[in-house]
């Protein structure tokens, strides 16, 4: 299993994180209509029940972008994942289909406004994840964006480098249409766990229903002295 682990970097600025990491064998497909039935069904509810203004309390997003503020990033030129996503769904534009599995990461996320990380386990350098900020020119490719500035961003790493953060993960450990090993991390900036692990719950329940897994294991992560 892969160990993921909270910096005092992070403690700093948000004493109060948790996260829960989702470790599933799944079997991903090219599309899944059932899944974008529930994703269309729920831009249909939120549209009727937020503005563009409006989702930014969400408790997830609002966390998050009081994170980034901390570390000096403005959170609406590097919006938070899942800010984006509820905004792109408000203004009635399709949301990008990618495969069953991103697809699956991206409802999570809207469901409950956590960012979500979503990784090919088998693609990590070693076998352990540390939540840091990122540094001034710090090589960063993210996933269709090219190279893009994570200084001040939160930002996961593995021995090589900076696999995640909420606006954007990185093309290195990306999930393909061939992963089978998958990795998903909740990031719970407003420190409410109860609520990370519904996300988690529910990552598992459509994993069940549409990639063939059995919903894998749940472990909760938050800093720890020493």
């Amino acid at each position: 299993m892969v160990k993921v682990l909270v910096s005092n970097e992070i403690e700093q600025v948000c004493a109060g994180f948790v996260g829960a990491a989702v470790e599933a064998l799944v079997e991903n497909s090219p599309y899944c209509q059932p899944l974008w039935d529930e994703i269309h069904a729920l831009g249909k509810e939120y549209r009727a029940q937020l503005t563009t203004e409006s989702l930014k309390q969400m408790s997830g997003i609002a966390a998050t972008r009081r994170v980034y503020k901390a570390c000096g990033k403005d959170p609406s030129r590097y919006r938070p994942a899942s800010e984006s996503l509820i905004r792109r769904m408000l203004q009635g534009k399709e949301l990008y289909q990618i495969d069953t599995l991103v697809d699956l990461i991206n409802l999570a996320s809207i469901r409950f406004g956590y960012s979500i990380g979503g990784f090919d386990a088998d693609k990590f350098s070693g076998e352990t994840l540390i939540l840091g900020v990122g540094k001034k020119d710090e090589p960063y490719e993210g996933i269709g964006r090219g190279m893009i500035n994570i200084e001040g961003l939160p930002v996961y790493r593995d021995a090589d480098g900076g696999v995640g953060t909420p606006t954007s993960d990185h093309e290195r450990t990306k999930i393909g249409i061939n992963t089978t090993h998958l990795l998903v991390l909740i990031n719970g900036y407003d420190g409410n766990e109860e609520q990370v692990m519904a996300n988690a719950r529910y990552i598992q329940q459509l994993l069940c229903k549409y990639c063939h897994s059995d919903g894998g294991t749940v472990t909760v992560y938050r800093f720890s002295e020493g």
